[in-house]
């Protein structure tokens, strides 16, 4: 239940209180995600992402370029930390390239 005093509180704790109460998290987490991949790939990946998908614990990322994917795959271990790093918590433990 939101409080309803008069302390003053900061906005991000009003917005996290809201989050929570709403269970708004996870939709969240798929658009922070969404927006980590874009900044840390830069627009050479980004121009072969066709689609990204968040279930879960598991990134989905499909690729149109079967060499990029290949490349990628060599580095997963080290995008989902950077994404993770890059989201302030662990949202990623999977990443599945497609």
């Amino acid at each position: 239940m939101a409080k309803r005093n008069n302390e003053h509180l900061p906005i991000s704790d009003i917005l996290k209180e809201f989050v929570d109460a709403n269970n708004l998290q996870t939709g969240l987490d798929k658009v922070n995600v969404r927006e980590a991949w874009s900044k840390m790939m830069g627009n050479g990946v980004n121009n072969y992402t066709t689609n990204i998908v968040l279930e879960r614990d598991t990134l989905y990322v499909q690729l149109s370029s079967s060499v990029l994917r290949e490349e990628l795959s060599y580095g997963k271990e080290k995008i989902i930390k950077m994404l993770n790093e890059s989201l302030g918590k662990d949202v990623i433990s999977k990443l599945v390239l497609r």
